[in-house]
C-alpha cells in the first residue's frame, strides 16, 4: 500500500510530459455599422506555443474556432395548411439561442474529434444545436424544431459550419476568418478557440469583439429602446402624414 502511494505521488509530482500554450488574437475588436454596412469579416490569428521539455507530436494539430452572437428569445411553430389558410399547430421555445453561430475548422470535424467529445463539449454546429440546454427537450419531439430553426438561420447566413475555414500557415501558426453578414445583429460576440490533437482538447482560448451601430441608426435604435412609446406613437403619426400626403398628391379630382 505505501509503495503504490509513493508511487502515486511520484507521478503526481512529475505532472504533464507534454504541454502546449495557445495564444488568440483578433484583426478588430470592434465592428461599426452604419448605413452603408454591407457585412465585413474578422480575422482570428493563432500561435501554438510549446515549452522547452514538450516533446513534438507524430500529429499535425486541429483547430476549432466557434463564434456565438448575442442570446435571443426564439419560436419556431409548425404551420399547417387547412384550405387557403395557414394555421399554426405545434410550437418550440428556444429561450436563449444564439443570433449568429459560426464554426470554423481546420478538418471535417467528425475527424478531429469523438462523438462523446463533441457532444460533451459542443464541439460543431449539430453538437450545439442537439445539446439539452439549447432548448426544452421533449423525448425526441424537439428535434424537427431543432432542425427547422437550423435551416432558417442558415439561409439568413447566420448559422454556418465551414471544415477548411481555418488555415495553418505553419504547423503551429494558423488563422480564420469570421463572416459578419449585413444581417448580423449588434452586440457582443463570443469567439471560442480549441486546439486538439489525436481528438483530444489540448488548450482553449475565449476572446470578444463587438458590432456596435454608430450615427443615425444608433440614435433611432437608442429612442427605440429609451422612449418606446414615443418611437411609437412618432412611427404612427409619420405613416399617417405619408399616407394622407400620398392621397393628396396622386388623388384624381
Amino acid at each position: 500500500m505505501r509503495a503504490l502511494l509513493g508511487l502515486l505521488l511520484l507521478v503526481l509530482g512529475l505532472g504533464p510530459a507534454s504541454a502546449e500554450t495557445l495564444i488568440t488574437s483578433l484583426s478588430n475588436h470592434r465592428v461599426l455599422i452604419n448605413s452603408n454596412y454591407t457585412g465585413t469579416s474578422i480575422a482570428v490569428f493563432g500561435a501554438i506555443e510549446r515549452d522547452a521539455q514538450t516533446v513534438a507530436r507524430a500529429t499535425p494539430y486541429d483547430v476549432v474556432v466557434t463564434v456565438r452572437g448575442p442570446s435571443q428569445y426564439l419560436v419556431v411553430r409548425e404551420k399547417e395548411p387547412i384550405g387557403p389558410v395557414w394555421i399554426n399547430q405545434e410550437q418550440q421555445k428556444f429561450p436563449t439561442a444564439p443570433s449568429y453561430l459560426s464554426v470554423l475548422t481546420s478538418r471535417p470535424v467528425e475527424e478531429i474529434t469523438s462523438p462523446q467529445l463533441r457532444q460533451r463539449q459542443k464541439v460543431g454546429l449539430d453538437a450545439i444545436i442537439g445539446a439539452p440546454d439549447f432548448t426544452n427537450t421533449r423525448e425526441g419531439a424537439d428535434r424537427p424544431f431543432r432542425e427547422a430553426l437550423y435551416r432558417l438561420k442558415e439561409e439568413e447566413g447566420l448559422y454556418l459550419e465551414d471544415e477548411r475555414g481555418v488555415t495553418f500557415m505553419t504547423p503551429s501558426i494558423f488563422r480564420a476568418s469570421i463572416p459578419l453578414p449585413a444581417t448580423a445583429p449588434p452586440g457582443n460576440y463570443e469567439v471560442e478557440v480549441l486546439l486538439l490533437a489525436d481528438t483530444v482538447i489540448l488548450a482553449r482560448t475565449t476572446t470578444n469583439f463587438e458590432l456596435v451601430k454608430t450615427g443615425f441608426e444608433q440614435q433611432v435604435g437608442e429612442v427605440a429602446r429609451d422612449w418606446s412609446l414615443f418611437y411609437g406613437l412618432a412611427t404612427a403619426l409619420l405613416a399617417v402624414f405619408f399616407g394622407w400626403g400620398a392621397n393628396v398628391i396622386f388623388r384624381r379630382d
